[in-house]
């Protein structure tokens, strides 16, 4: 306790490994389930409201350096969540959602933000997070050689780490944050440190292959990309130049024409997801098109949180299955309904209307261009991947935690550059100057 007092960043880190204890047996059916994450983001939060409302004189930050003023971004998601609620046919089966929205949006970021202050407290959560990403990532890499793994094409070879079918993409997430903090890491540093986290990141993109996501793969690619950028602009356009010629090579090369693996299958059908869609991503475009009909109907405010699952059956058109299939040495097989449209954007709209996703938007939008006018690789890489994993995805399952701190290391970053390090416009990465 006393060093949780002196550091209180461990409570973000310790948040971040415990969503790496094995999630055990779920029922599908089951309502809200609370973790031993969720209960530790309760922990981190109150440690937070504590040192925000401190008023000792002898407390090493000022008022305005404990909650900086670009805290606010997070108001307005806030107030439309809010405003979602009370404007809610059904206030009772809404109210779970208005407290899910404010951990992962609010509460749990402000918490982050409040306790990481200086280098060390980056270096604390960022090191959690890139320690939990190897953790997943070697749990994955053994599920998928010894045939554990989540179901895929009839076989247990999908990579899922300790979170199990039911959230297939928590793996990916989670090992998609540590690959680009390790990528922030080598841009920043040089000699065998750069060679370490570079080779660090590599190795993550193996447990991320074989999760057979799609989503994180482009995801991961356009954060990459982004941070180059930011970085650089001139290694940005060698590495761009560079990619596209082994991209050339690979498709003219010998073997194109030869029969792909099952990764190689996965691959291929990126480019075929609009053409010739396969079940599930058809699932995917019905499932849009059902909140969109919701948010029709709901404007403003939307239909009320958590409320989509309810009104789906009622909005989605007769394409859509009633669920899809998940299979795991642990859960065992299980029909999965599906109860969200699988679209961050799409949700917020029809469940809390255009103030809603205007709400959201802004929050990231702010966010993002602080860490460009700053150049801060590790943030925008960060919102970046979050951006495009919203696309095809939303918040659910443990992994979801891990979320909210990343939300709340970004903020931090952006929103104290000289106590984190980004001073002046200096790079570094993880706390550590060039």
């Amino acid at each position: 306790m006393r060093a949780l007092c002196r550091r209180p960043s461990l409570a973000a880190a310790a948040t971040v490994l415990l969503t790496c204890l094995p999630a055990g047996r779920q029922e599908v059916s089951a309502g809200v389930q609370v973790t031993a994450a969720d209960l530790a983001s309760l922990l981190l939060v109150a440690l937070a409201a504590t040192l925000a409302l401190a008023s000792r004189p002898t407390h090493p930050l000022p008022a305005s350096a404990v909650v900086p003023a670009r805290a606010l971004v997070l108001a307005p998601v806030a107030g439309a969540a809010g405003i979602a609620l009370l404007a809610s046919p059904d206030v009772l089966t809404s109210l779970p959602g208005y407290v899910r929205c404010l951990q992962v949006f609010v509460l749990v970021p402000l918490a982050v933000l409040v306790t990481v202050r200086d280098r060390t407290d980056t270096l604390v959560v960022g090191g959690a997070l890139v320690g939990a990403a190897a953790l997943q990532g070697l749990v994955g890499c053994v599920q998928a050689v010894t045939g554990t793994g989540a179901s895929y094409a009839g076989e247990r070879v999908r990579a899922v780490g300790t979170f199990g079918a039911l959230d297939v993409m928590g793996m990916a997430s989670v090992v998609s944050y540590g690959a680009l903090l390790l990528l922030a890491a080598g841009l920043a540093w040089r000699g065998g440190r750069r060679v370490a986290a570079l080779g660090g990141a590599a190795l993550l993109c193996v447990p991320l292959a074989l999760s057979l996501s799609r989503g994180a793969w482009l995801a991961l690619l356009g954060a990459s990309l982004v941070m180059l950028v930011v970085h650089s602009r001139a290694l940005a356009a060698r590495v761009i130049l560079l990619g596209a010629a082994a991209a050339t090579v690979l498709v003219l090369g010998p073997g194109a024409g030869s029969d792909p693996d099952l990764l190689g299958r996965r691959l291929a059908s990126i480019t075929s997801a609009v053409s010739q869609p396969d079940q599930s991503v058809s699932d995917r475009y019905s499932l849009w098109l059902t909140a969109t009909r919701v948010w029709q109907d709901h404007p403003l405010t939307g239909a009320g949180p958590r409320r989509f699952a309810e009104l789906r059956d009622a909005y989605a058109p007769i394409e859509l299955s009633s669920g899809s299939d998940t299979d795991d040495p642990v859960n065992g097989f299980q029909r999965r309904p599906l109860l969200s449209p699988h679209n961050m954007y799409l949700l917020t709209l029809s469940e809390q209307g255009l103030l809603g996703l205007a709400a959201l938007c802004a929050c990231l939008a702010s966010m993002a261009w602080w860490a460009v006018r700053a150049a801060v690789p590790a943030a925008a890489g960060l919102l970046a991947w979050q951006g495009i994993d919203f696309l095809y995805g939303d918040v659910g399952g443990p992994s979801t935690v891990v979320t909210s701190v990343v939300l709340g290391l970004v903020l931090s970053l952006v929103a104290r550059p000289a106590a984190t390090g980004w001073a002046g416009g200096a790079p570094v990465a993880l706390g550590v100057a060039r």
